[in-house]
């Protein structure tokens, strides 16, 4: 494995299977102690910065949230020499400003998910680490974001609460109404073990998310057509290159 120095990785989500831009690109196939990566992690740069990029679903988008294999990205990712990661995620807006097509920099996190393995202290013979997670988000990565954004003229939501579902199957319209109870103001299905794994690992991580749906039973039509969610995701991800160029 080459380790090299990576100013950001990035962890595409669905819709975004490799970033427009990256220039001089040099592809890594790796192995890690924790089984194989979704996909090759591919290496450029953009506007002078080093970038990794790595398809958390695959290529294809083959692999289900439930299915993605967390802990072998992050150690690639660590390994090949990552200085922070930033997790582009698809997500339902639950909070009325968080409607389709909106950028959302999300500064808090719950977990629902369940069965995943969502700790390096999970191998056998690991030490046991419990790590701080009062701030999931790391906040100079967050400012920076909120700062990129700016630059490149993309409003974008400072802050949030990201509800991290199972999947992937959508939520019912009452697991919805709890999950507003209980803060959440995003939904979606890859948030967790993602950023609590880079925080084992050291690594800085942040959420970029990209609204593509209304949660159930928030917007005005009664279902939810995938037709209208891949027409809002791909909106939402066209800013998503303009924002990492920005970075400082």
């Amino acid at each position: 494995m080459t380790r090299e120095r990576i100013d950001y990785a990035v962890i595409g989500g669905t819709g975004l299977y490799r970033l427009p831009g990256l220039e001089g690109l040099r592809k890594q196939t790796l192995a890690t102690p924790y089984g194989v990566p979704s996909s090759e992690i591919v290496c450029g740069s953009l506007h002078g910065r080093t970038f990794a990029f790595l398809a958390r679903h695959g290529e294809t988008h083959a692999i289900a949230p439930h299915r993605v294999n967390y802990r072998a990205n992050l150690f690639a990712l660590h390994e090949l020499g990552a200085r922070a990661v930033i997790g582009i995620n698809a997500v339902g807006g639950i909070r009325e400003d968080m409607a389709p097509r909106t950028v959302a920099v999300p500064d808090q996190i719950i977990d629902y998910t369940h069965g995943r393995l969502s700790s390096f202290s999970d191998a056998e013979g690991a030490t046991v680490r419990h790590v701080d997670f009062t701030e999931p988000y790391a906040p100079e990565l967050r400012a920076a974001l909120i700062e990129a954004s700016a630059r490149a003229k993309v409003p974008v939501v400072d802050g949030g609460c990201y509800g991290a579902t199972q999947g992937p199957r959508l939520e019912t319209r009452a697991e919805i109404v709890r999950m507003r109870r209980d803060g959440c103001d995003l939904v979606g299905m890859t948030g967790m073990p993602e950023a609590v794994l880079a925080r084992e690992l050291e690594l800085p991580y942040a959420c970029l998310a990209l609204v593509a749906n209304w949660a159930a039973g928030c917007g005005e039509d009664e279902e939810i057509s995938l037709q209208e969610i891949f027409a809002h995701l791909e909106a939402a991800t066209a800013h998503v290159p303009i924002i990492l160029s920005r970075l400082p």
